[in-house]
């Protein structure tokens, strides 16, 4: 407790004593552990930036001391009354005696009451110094499959304290579910089903929180596993945890599915006809190793995931200008095409300073100027951390503290940066930069800290001494984030890579590790974080990996068990192309290159570094248009939350009657043209349309209706164009299975 406000707290309450059961009631470990289960200090009652009713608590209870003088000091308010414990508003309100806008948290009979009445008639005395704080908490079953008719299970929290001393605070913690509608928990810590489902029970105790993964399964057959061919150790991971669940994955993904999932996932981009023709007609049983071994190996991979490096270093041209942002995507892409460590990619960024021409990696500081924003930016890409919440208190959810939050902070409250000149064309908009510019760091100034003093930088998560005097701190963290006994970087980066290619992050939201959020399979996670490492950290092997894998190759079609299943990989989980991979799909389907502005001829979508500034946005070629419209993000925040993926009237108007479309249709010389003017036979330009455009020849049905239509056709030409547009607008085009 803070000096001050201790000899605040002891001048103002009598000095008594009192003891519960034997033994002295804690404020820390008691009282302040009924204010969070009762919720009085949740963030719609007192716990409030504002508070409520003229009385304010520390966000679930981050801050004991000062709420110790809160309840304390006010005697005029008669929140605890010494003398008449019993008539202390903190008891009659919470009881409903009196009116309380929160309603009756807890009945007089109850362990809560007791605890509060027993301080409070003790004379609300701190702890006494020595007083044993809480080490840990241990909640019982960690995780539990409940299967028909099993329909309830109970939870039980034992806390560990400084002393040694061990104690069951089952009737003293906070349950919290993500799920409510699947289950109901009671303050005993029973958790009773309401449907089948799953969900996370958050069990929290001071500042101390545990999750609890249940699920409540109907009585189905247990599926045979045994039979079900396994690739590698992901395979056997996921069974296992599918057989617990009693869920049958699905079978494995035909030819075609497989060869356009493998092209769009590792490159972005979708096979022509002669590569799907020459895939499908190979017989040898490792041509799906071969063709990922190919794709790892073409330049299309360096350019697609530098795609989504820069979607999450924004980089975009309004705070790095046009050269800056073509520096820094070469950089980038050269560094994935080397294939070389991302613990040294990492690294290289968060050292860089100097020239934003010269050394591409100081861009990143450059797009993100406040270091407030670089130390969340940092956390969130390289540590799948999102701390903002502890700015302004301890984060509800998580184990960071506020304290944590600004002395990590600190870290990057000596970088500055020079323009040296500014060029920019909207002289109105201070956010504009066009020109060279050094980021450079410094030796003196610190950011204060909100309680006071200047904040000691430091990393999250450690227990090693802090940085102090005139340490390099970029270089420190640099260090810090590269190294292999780094707890976050190596899980954060797998997750993230299982998510692009699966469509969910073991972890999900793929940047949000926390302890409320747990993987959806920790032992696989685990797993592909040491594959990780053992591929030295590099981004080709754990790809290759998780691509040569039986689960990755599974179909997207669901079976008796698995249909709703989408969250434990039992089955692929189709998705909608990113914009990118659409219109370059559309464009490789119909022959014809969609151009781009300032970029030579041929450049696909999916090659061109960034966006055009969102200022100039009236001015778009129809490329860069039709890309803002299906969910292209302009990076303005260092998530991949930021790219849409969700279909809207406009999407539907650019493929069904938009000009672009419309325009590589209609082209003279596109795809169409060529095949029409080459002499062959109508079957033969329908094949080669179905493998450019869905990887796999046409269906018996669809072969004779098609051909039927177009052999009629009065205009040869406006029939195969009407085939071609109806291609590229079917859900198979549109979607990845």
């Amino acid at each position: 407790m803070r000096p001050a406000l201790l000899s605040l707290a002891i001048a103002l309450v009598p000095t008594c004593a009192t003891v519960r059961a034997g033994a002295p009631v804690s404020f820390h470990t008691d009282v302040a552990a009924v204010l969070s289960r009762a919720g009085c200090n949740s963030g719609p009652c007192h716990g409030n930036l504002n508070g409520k009713g003229g009385f304010k608590l520390s966000l679930r209870g981050f801050d004991p001391d000062a709420d110790y003088v809160t309840l304390t000091r006010d005697m005029l308010a008669r929140r605890t009354d010494p003398v008449r414990p019993t008539e202390s508003l903190l008891l009659k309100k919470a009881t409903g005696q009196v009116s309380h806008e929160g309603g009756v948290r807890f009945g007089p009979s109850g362990t809560e009451y007791a605890i509060l009445r027993d301080w409070i008639a003790g004379g609300c005395r701190p702890d006494p110094v020595g007083t044993p704080r809480l080490v840990s908490l241990v909640v019982s079953p960690p995780s539990r499959v409940l299967i028909e008719p099993e329909d309830r299970v109970k939870l039980t929290a034992t806390a560990r304290y400084s002393d040694g001393s061990v104690r069951d605070v089952t009737g003293l913690v906070a349950f919290e579910t993500n799920n409510i509608g699947v289950a109901k928990v009671l303050p005993t810590g029973e958790v009773i089903r309401e449907q089948v489902g799953e969900l996370v029970v958050l069990v929290r105790y001071l500042d101390l929180q545990v999750p609890v993964r249940l699920a409540f399964l109907p009585n189905r057959p247990v599926p045979d596993l045994a039979s079900e061919p396994v690739h590698n150790e992901i395979d056997r991971l996921v069974y296992a945890q599918l057989g617990q669940l009693r869920l049958k994955p699905s079978a494995l993904a035909t030819d075609a599915v497989f060869l356009r999932r493998a092209y769009l996932d590792a490159c972005g981009i979708t096979p022509t006809a002669a590569e799907a023709r020459r895939f499908l007609a190979d017989i040898a049983p490792d041509k799906r190793v071969r063709l990922i071994d190919d794709l790892l190996a073409r330049p299309e991979f360096a350019s697609y995931w530098a795609q989504k490096w820069s979607d999450l270093l924004r980089n975009e041209e309004k705070s790095l200008d046009h050269k800056g942002v073509q520096v820094f995507h070469r950089w980038i892409k050269g560094w994935l095409a080397e294939d070389k460590p991302l613990t040294e990619f990492a690294r290289e960024i968060l050292a860089a300073r100097g020239s934003t021409y010269v050394n591409p990696a100081a861009n990143f500081y450059r797009a993100v100027r406040d270091p407030y924003q670089r130390a969340e930016s940092v956390a969130q890409v390289f540590l799948g951390l999102r701390v903002s919440c502890a700015k302004c208190h301890n984060h509800p959810f998580d184990r960071w503290t506020q304290d944590d939050y600004h002395r990590f902070v600190a870290l990057f409250g000596r970088i500055d940066y020079r323009v040296l000149e500014n060029g920019r064309r909207d002289k109105f908009d201070k956010h504009e930069f066009v020109g060279e510019q050094l980021v450079l760091a410094t030796h003196d100034g610190e950011l204060a800290h909100p309680r006071g003093g200047d904040a000691v930088p430091k990393f999250l998560g450690t227990t090693t001494g802090s940085l102090t005097g005139n340490a390099d701190r970029l270089r420190a963290l640099a260090d810090w984030v590269a190294a292999p006994e780094n707890p976050f970087f190596a899980k954060a980066q797998a997750n993230r890579v299982w998510f692009h290619l699966t469509g969910r992050g073991l972890v999900d939201p793929n940047d949000d590790f926390r302890v409320s959020n747990p993987p959806a399979n920790p032992a696989l996670l685990d797993h592909l974080a040491a594959e990780f490492a053992r591929g030295g950290y590099r981004l080709k092997p754990l790809v290759r990996y998780i691509m040569t894998s039986r689960v990755y190759q599974l179909a997207s079609t669901p079976n008796e068990t698995n249909a709703t299943d989408e969250t434990h990989f039992s089955r692929a989980l189709i998705q909608p192309l990113e914009a990118e991979q659409l219109l370059d799909a559309v464009s490789q389907t119909l022959g014809t290159p969609v151009k781009f502005p300032g970029y030579p001829d041929g450049t696909r979508a999916g090659e061109v570094p960034a966006p055009p500034p969102a200022a100039r946005r009236g001015k778009e070629a129809m490329g860069p248009r039709f890309l803002k419209v299906f969910g292209k993000p302009d990076r303005l925040l260092t998530c991949e939350c930021e790219r849409s993926e969700d279909g809207g009237m406009m999407q539907a108007l650019q493929l069904l009657t938009g000009e672009l479309v419309h325009g590589l249709i209609r082209a003279p010389d596109n795809r169409l043209s060529v095949l029409l003017a080459s002499g062959k036979s109508n079957s033969d330009v329908l094949d080669d349309l179905y493998l450019s455009a869905l990887a796999r020849y046409p269906s018996e049905v669809e072969r004779v209706k098609l051909l039927a239509y177009t052999g009629h056709a009065v205009d040869r030409r406006a029939a195969w164009e009407d085939v071609a547009w109806g291609l590229v607008n079917a859900k198979e085009f549109l979607l990845r299975r």
